[in-house]
C-alpha cells in the first residue's frame, strides 16, 4: 500500500478518504504525501522509471462511474468545462478535475453516512516540464508530460498531479492549489495579491465600439456619450488600434471578423498617428506632449476618469516585435514559428494561431524581454495610462524550442512583465488575457485578474448562454489564482440583462463596449451608482455546491445557479444556460437546441456556501431572500428551498440574507438598495443594539429595502427622520435614499422599534 496523507494505492485503486476513485493503476504509479500546510488529505502523482522524452503519456488508472467536473483547453487561449463519468470522457488539455465520491455519499462501519468525499486533480509543473491530464478510450486517466523543446528530455517524474480530498469542494480546490503554492514557490494565490481599484468601478472597453479603427476622437465621442445619459465610465480600456504596426511586405494577411490583422507586427513602442495631436499617417511625432497624453490628459480632465487601461500583446503585438526595426534593435527581436502541442491540436483550430505560424512571430529575446516591457510601461505611464491588458499570453507554450521549453519561457516573460508592472503601474494595473494554460497561471506572482472565458461574440447566438456556463466553471479553477473577469457586453443586446445580471454576481468588474449613442441607462442603472462605483461582490462567482457536476449547457433539465457573498448578505444568480455547447465532434460552439424547454430547480440559504461567515454569532440558519425580477420577499426557515423556474433564456437574482431575532422579538434583515442586481452589495456596514435598534451603514441612492416581522417606530438617514413604507403582507420596510454629495459615501440609516 502506497499512502499520502488520506490518499493512498491499495489493491489496486487510488482511494481518497476511503473512497475509491481510480482502479487498475498501474504498478509505476507513485504517490508522494504533500510536506506540511494545512492540508492533510493531499499528495502527489508521479512515475517511476519513465523514459525521456520531450512528450510522454503514462496512465495512471482507470475512472468510471463517478460524477466529475473538469476544465480543459478547448482551443489554445481558453477553457471551458466537460461533465460526465468515465474517463473516455476527460478532453485533451484538461487542467484541472474534480471527481464526486462513487454513491455521493458512503457509510462508514457502523452504518453512519458520511459527508461525500471530493477529490481535486491539480496537473502541475515539474522542472521544465508541464502535465495536463486526458482520458482514453479504455476509460484510463493519463497524465500527458510535455517541454515544448524537443531537445528538453530529462525529467523527474515525481510530482506531476496534485490529489487533494475533503468534505467541502470549494475549500478543497482552494487548500489543494495553496500546497501546490508551497510546492512550486512559483506562484501567489488570489488571496495575496493586490486586486487594482479599477475593478471597484464602472468601465467602457472601445474593442467592440470601433474594433482596430479606434481612434482619439472615437474615444472623446464613446465618454461623452455616456456623460449624456447619465452614467460616466471611471476607467477605459483602449483595446487593439492605438499601436503602431504593419506587416512585413511578404507577409499573407489574415484580417478576422473582428478586423485585427494578426500579421501584423509592431514597429515602434509609441502610439500611431490616430493617438497623436493632429496626427498623419506616415508621420511621426516626438513631441511626448502630442502623443498618447494628449488624449488621457484631456479625457481624465473632461470626464473625470480615474484609469485608463491600453491593450498589448505578451509578444507586442500578434505578430511580435519586427525584427531589427528602427529604434528597436536592442530587444534583439528574431523570427520563430510556433509549434502547437498535440493535445491543442486535436481540440478547436484557430485562425489568430494559424496566421501567426503561417507569418512566423517577431520574439523578443527573453534576456530583454524587461527592458521591452519597461520601456513600453514607462513610456505609457509618462503618458497617464495607469495599466495595460496584455493579451494572447497563450502563444508563449508554442515557441519554446531553444529556450530551455515552454515553462521556462513563460516564467522568464512573466517575471519580467510583473516586474515592470510593479515599477510602473503601482495599483497592479494589469488584466492578463488569452492565458488559461497554466504555464501562465502557476508562473503568476502578482498578477490579480485574468479574463475568465472566451470572447463575448455579440453576434454570435451560440455563445451567450455558454459565456456563462463557462466562465462559471472556469472560475472554480481560475478563481484561485485571480479575480475572474468576465470580459465587456453590450447594454443594448438582446441578451444584454442575462449578461449583466452574470457579471452582477461574478465579483468582477463591469464594463461595457457599447458604440456611441446605444446605451441602455435604465439597465446599467441596476449595476452602478450615480458615483459610478459598483456593488461588487467579494469573491469569485462560482456554481453552487449542487451544480458542480450537473451540465446546465447540454443536460436539458439543470439550472445553473452562481453564488457569491456580500459583507452582510449573499447572492445568487439562477441562469437557464440550455441550449448550446461546445461540441467535441464539430470542434466549435453549437447550438444543439434551437427550442431548449424550461427548467426548474431550488434556492436555498446552503447555495451560499460561506454565509455564515457573513451573518450575526447567534444566527439559526434562517433566511430572507429577495428576487430582484419578481420582487418577492420570502422568509425561508433553515433548510427549507423555495423552486425556481425558468424559460429559455431567462435568469433572476437573489439577495439571501441571515435573519437577526432583536431583543423586542422582532425580526429584521437588510435587502439592500432593491432596485439593483446585486442589492445587498449596498450593507457595508450592520449593528445590532441592546435596545431593538438597527443601525446600517449604506453605499448609492434609490429605493432600500429591509425585512422586518413588525413596523418599526422610525427610520432615520444620517440622524434625520425619514419616511417609510411597510408592507404587513411581505414585511418589507422601503425608504428613499438620495444623491449623495461625496463619492463612496456611507450613509448612517437608523432603524428604531
Amino acid at each position: 500500500m502506497t499512502v499520502g496523507a488520506g490518499i493512498a494505492v491499495q489493491d489496486g485503486s487510488l482511494v481518497a478518504l476511503g473512497a475509491r476513485v481510480l482502479t487498475q493503476v498501474p504498478r509505476n504509479v507513485l504517490v508522494t504525501p504533500a510536506a506540511g500546510g494545512g492540508l492533510k488529505n493531499g499528495a502527489f502523482l508521479g512515475v517511476r522509471s519513465a523514459p525521456a522524452g520531450s512528450r510522454s503519456v503514462f496512465p495512471v488508472g482507470k475512472l468510471r462511474d463517478v460524477r466529475f467536473m473538469c476544465t480543459f483547453r478547448f482551443k489554445m487561449w481558453w477553457m471551458t468545462q466537460r461533465m460526465g463519468s468515465l474517463g473516455r470522457d476527460i478532453p485533451f488539455e484538461t487542467q484541472f478535475l474534480i471527481v464526486e465520491g462513487a454513491d455521493g455519499s458512503r457509510l462508514d462501519g457502523d452504518g453512519t453516512e458520511q459527508p461525500v468525499v471530493y477529490t481535486v486533480f491539480l496537473p502541475i509543473l515539474e522542472g521544465s516540464f508541464r502535465a495536463v491530464l486526458q482520458g482514453n478510450a479504455d476509460d484510463e486517466l493519463e497524465i500527458c508530460l510535455e517541454s515544448g523543446d524537443p531537445a528538453v528530455e530529462s525529467f523527474e517524474g515525481t510530482h506531476l498531479v496534485f490529489v487533494g480530498a475533503g468534505s467541502d469542494p470549494f475549500e478543497v480546490i482552494t487548500n489543494s492549489v495553496k500546497a501546490v503554492e508551497r510546492h512550486l514557490m512559483t506562484f501567489s494565490h488570489r488571496e495575496k495579491k493586490k486586486m487594482p481599484d479599477m475593478l471597484n468601478w464602472f468601465g467602457w472597453c472601445t474593442w467592440d465600439a470601433f474594433y482596430t479603427n479606434v481612434t482619439a476622437e472615437g474615444v472623446k465621442e464613446g465618454l461623452q456619450s455616456f456623460e449624456k445619459g447619465g452614467i460616466a465610465p471611471k476607467f477605459v480600456i483602449i483595446d487593439d488600434g492605438w499601436q503602431s504596426v504593419s506587416m512585413d511586405p511578404a507577409g499573407l494577411a489574415c484580417i478576422a471578423d473582428n478586423s485585427a490583422n494578426f500579421a501584423n507586427r509592431l514597429t515602434h513602442i509609441k502610439e500611431n498617428h490616430k493617438f497623436q495631436k493632429d496626427g498623419r499617417e506616415g508621420h511621426r511625432e516626438e513631441d511626448p506632449a502630442k502623443g498618447l497624453a494628449h488624449i488621457v490628459n484631456e479625457i481624465k480632465g473632461k470626464h473625470e476618469l480615474k484609469y485608463v487601461y491600453v491593450w498589448h500583446a505578451i509578444t507586442g503585438y500578434w505578430g511580435g516585435v519586427r525584427p531589427g526595426v528602427d529604434g528597436m534593435e536592442h530587444y534583439d527581436s528574431k523570427m520563430q514559428y510556433p509549434v502547437s502541442s498535440p493535445g491543442v491540436q486535436k481540440n478547436e483550430p484557430c485562425d489568430a494561431l494559424n496566421s501567426i505560424t503561417t507569418n512566423g512571430l517577431g520574439l523578443v529575446n527573453p534576456e530583454k524581454v524587461f527592458s521591452f516591457y519597461n520601456e513600453l510601461h514607462s513610456y505609457l505611464a509618462s503618458a497617464g495610462i495607469d495599466g495595460v491588458k496584455v493579451d494572447v499570453q497563450n502563444i508563449l507554450e508554442t515557441l519554446g524550442a531553444g529556450h530551455g521549453g515552454r515553462v521556462l519561457l513563460a516564467r522568464k516573460y512573466h517575471q519580467a512583465l510583473e516586474a515592470s508592472i510593479a515599477r510602473n503601474f503601482p495599483d497592479n494595473g494589469i488584466i492578463s488575457c488569452m492565458s488559461h494554460n497554466t504555464d501562465n497561471l502557476y508562473s503568476s506572482k502578482r498578477s490579480a485578474v485574468v479574463r475568465a472565458s472566451d470572447d463575448f461574440w455579440p453576434r454570435d447566438p451560440a455563445s451567450h448562454t455558454i459565456h456563462i456556463a463557462s466562465v462559471a466553471y472556469n472560475t472554480v479553477f481560475l478563481g484561485e489564482f485571480m479575480q475572474p473577469d468576465w470580459d465587456m457586453f453590450h447594454s443594448v443586446h438582446p441578451m444584454a440583462e442575462y449578461h449583466a445580471a452574470a457579471r452582477a454576481v461574478g465579483g468582477c468588474a463591469i464594463y461595457v463596449s457599447d458604440k456611441p449613442g446605444s446605451h441602455d441607462f435604465n439597465l446599467l442603472k441596476k449595476l452602478v451608482l450615480a458615483d459610478g462605483s459598483i456593488l461588487r461582490a467579494k469573491l469569485p462567482g462560482r456554481p453552487t455546491r449542487d451544480c458542480l457536476f450537473s451540465d446546465p449547457a447540454r443536460d436539458g433539465k439543470s439550472i445553473l445557479k452562481i453564488w457569491n457573498l456580500n459583507d452582510h448578505s449573499g447572492v445568487i444568480g439562477a441562469f437557464n444556460c440550455q441550449g448550446a455547447g461546445w461540441c467535441r465532434v464539430g470542434k466549435k460552439n453549437l447550438v444543439h437546441d434551437e427550442q431548449p424547454g424550461t427548467v426548474t430547480g431550488v434556492i436555498r440559504a446552503q447555495d451560499v456556501d460561506y454565509l455564515a461567515k457573513v451573518a450575526d454569532h447567534d444566527w439559526n440558519g434562517d433566511v430572507i431572500v429577495y428576487s430582484h425580477i419578481g420582487g418577492e420577499v420570502v422568509y425561508l426557515p433553515k433548510n427549507v428551498s423555495i423552486p425556481v423556474t425558468l424559460k429559455s433564456r431567462e435568469y433572476e437574482v437573489y439577495t439571501v440574507v441571515p435573519l437577526k431575532r432583536l431583543c423586542n422579538g422582532a425580526s429584521f434583515a437588510p435587502l439592500g438598495l432593491i432596485r439593483m442586481f446585486n442589492s445587498g452589495g449596498a450593507v457595508r456596514n450592520l449593528a445590532y443594539g441592546g435596545d431593538a435598534d438597527v443601525v446600517l451603514k449604506v453605499r448609492g441612492s434609490g429605493t432600500f429595502g429591509a425585512y422586518s416581522s413588525t413596523r418599526p417606530a422610525s427610520v432615520a438617514v444620517d440622524s434625520e427622520a425619514v419616511d417609510f413604507s411597510y408592507d404587513d403582507a411581505s414585511g418589507m420596510v422601503t425608504f428613499e435614499l438620495g444623491l449623495p454629495k461625496q463619492e463612496l459615501y456611507l450613509w448612517k440609516v437608523s432603524v428604531d422599534y
